[in-house]
């Protein structure tokens, strides 16, 4: 690849600030390293200001939830003419939501779990379903905000209002029933989908600091399950890329009832800009199908320009 000027955006101020900023910095020496000219953004509102002083060849966008990954920074950069990593606006907005998601990828054939949308409000007299279920915020990624409501948990039965949870920091959550078993994931670059990987949390579930604390959730890469699970989630992975229109990499998650087969097999949902840290699940992927973590962010950049790596 020829040198370029590369402007990573990283940071803003979503929930999920620190892991970008993780992220960004990661990708920005990885991209040094290969001796690109680097400019790091820790975005603010001036961005569209920033950016057009900085005048990139391309963008890394590194942000993780909102504003960067909904939609909001591609139609900024859409108008710029600036060309960014990752998928674009109409995609973003879709993938973000995780109600959106299923009213495109279900009728495409892919499997997901039965939802709904419930206002916090309603918990506290009642469950929106029989327990277990998951609650979820409907556009947040990196499992922040997820609960699991069982019978012998401490949210109570209706859900205490005065207990913490989703339903205290959002007014609408989506109400899953909960898929018993494993946890598998799976990583696309380009149109390729990369591997399975099963994680196992040391407690709990796999949520926000399961993912992002340093021995906190073990990686079993490539996941030890049968054949035909494995090929199901590699080809219901890329589907899901492929029809919500993703590029350069998606990871998407799933949960696997393993006493149903493949039939147990359900897609949670598609993150459109998955981390790039140490612990994260794309550059562990790509290591074990032999690209190095600057090989696979300047695969990522070369398929924003178009051109070859």
């Amino acid at each position: 690849m020829k040198k370029l000027h590369i402007a990573v955006l990283m940071g803003g101020w979503s929930a999920e600030r620190e892991v970008s900023l993780t992220s960004g910095n990661g990708v920005a020496d990885a991209l040094e390293s290969r001796g690109h000219q680097v400019t790091r953004i820790d975005m603010d509102r001036n961005l569209a200001q920033v950016i057009a002083g900085v005048r990139p060849d391309v963008v890394f966008n590194a942000l993780h939830g909102t504003p960067g990954e909904d939609g909001t920074v591609q139609g900024m950069l859409d108008l710029m003419q600036v060309p960014y990593t990752h998928s674009g606006l109409e995609t973003s907005v879709v993938a973000i939501d995780k109600e959106l998601t299923k009213k495109v990828l279900v009728p495409a054939g892919i499997r997901m779990p039965d939802g709904k949308i419930v206002e916090s409000e309603s918990l506290y007299r009642g469950d929106p379903m029989a327990r277990p279920y998951v609650l979820k915020p409907v556009n947040e990624g990196s499992s922040v905000g997820v609960a699991i409501v069982t019978d012998s948990g401490n949210y109570g039965n209706p859900i205490g209002r005065d207990v913490k949870g989703p339903w205290q920091e959002f007014d609408h959550l989506l109400a899953e029933p909960f898929i018993k078993g494993h946890e598998l994931t799976v990583a696309v670059l380009g149109n390729e989908a990369l591997a399975v990987t099963e994680l196992k949390p040391t407690q709990g579930f796999y949520d926000y600091d399961a993912k992002y604390t340093d021995g906190l959730t073990t990686h079993v890469c490539p996941a030890q399950i049968p054949d035909t699970v494995r090929d199901a989630a590699m080809t219901m992975a890329l589907k899901a890329h492929q029809v919500l229109g993703c590029k350069g990499t998606s990871r998407s998650d799933f949960r696997w009832d393993d006493e149903m087969g493949v039939e147990g097999l359900y897609l949670l949902e598609v993150n459109t800009q998955p981390g790039m840290t140490p612990l994260s699940l794309v550059p562990e992927q790509a290591k074990y199908r032999g690209i190095s973590y600057a090989d696979l962010v300047e695969r990522i950049v070369a398929e924003a320009l178009g051109i070859s790596p």
